[in-house]
């Protein structure tokens, strides 16, 4: 019981997904090749966490696990502690690749509406989810342009715009910031926060930037070579919300040195 002045004690977040000792193997004519070897994690309700490593350490292969398009070989994966399966049905999980992979013969409003149309959201129903959306991300205006007439950055967005349209619980995002410039990069993960600010969705983020890993994140999973494993799990100190101007600050060098260190490139 908290003392008096205090106020009620904080509520712990709830967890949402679990990877219980998981283990990934690939067949292949050469060989097995084991890709993730005992991963034990678990990911909170609305939190943002990184999934930080090597090229090659199985992070992607974490993504594909969550979103239930390749199965463990051993160990479980679940979410609100029902199998994967369940999570699809009911359309919880959004997601964004590095390549938006949108459709150029369809417009922007036409693009965000696929998902709509693949779930048989009503048709009454999709404007102003289809609106919602493009405001959300900055595209209000560009409802009938092409994918071709975007810039990368506004062809990203229109891929974080598509996989809200559903308002799914649990967006899982891979690399999608890896194919921009330097520049472009920094403005989208900023509007990225803003939007997760906003929606409050649970983010599993994958990437190999030691620097967007500590801008983004609640928490970082550090992981291993290939077999990938859990090296560390750092929880993130930075205060929010997180300007870019943060990068020099000494907390914020502290941290990207820790997680360089946990990888062996120092």
């Amino acid at each position: 019981m908290p003392l008096r002045g205090e106020g009620p004690a904080p509520v712990p977040a709830r967890t949402v997904i679990v990877l219980q000792d998981v283990t990934k193997v690939f067949k292949a004519r050469r060989g097995d090749v084991r890709a993730l070897d005992g991963i034990a994690l678990s990911v909170r309700q609305n939190e943002f966490l990184c999934l930080l490593g090597p090229s090659g350490c199985g992070k992607s292969t974490i993504l594909g696990l969550i979103a239930g398009l390749t199965k463990p070989t051993d160990g479980a994966v679940t979410i609100q502690g029902k199998p994967i399966e369940v999570a699809r049905a009911t359309h919880q999980i959004g997601l964004v690749f590095q390549d938006a992979v949108l459709l150029p013969w369809r417009t922007v409003a036409e693009n965000v509406a696929l998902p709509l149309e693949v779930l048989k959201i009503p048709r009454s129903q999709r404007p102003e989810r289809i609106k919602r959306v493009l405001d959300l991300v900055g595209l209000a205006g560009f409802e009938r342009r092409y994918p071709h007439e975007l810039s990368g950055g506004m062809r990203q967005r229109l891929g974080i715009a598509r996989a809200l349209s559903f308002d799914p619980q649990v967006l899982l995002m891979d690399e999608p910031f890896g194919a921009l410039d330097a520049i472009t990069r920094d403005n989208m993960s900023i509007e990225l926060l803003r939007i997760w600010e906003q929606q409050q969705k649970t983010v599993v983020f994958v990437t190999h930037s030691i620097s967007e890993a500590a801008l983004l994140s609640d928490r970082v999973v550090v992981l291993s070579p290939r077999p990938g494993r859990i090296a560390a799990i750092l929880d993130n100190p930075l205060p929010r919300p997180r300007p870019l101007h943060m990068r020099d600050s000494s907390e914020f060098i502290s941290l990207s040195r820790q997680l360089r260190n946990l990888l062996g490139t120092e």
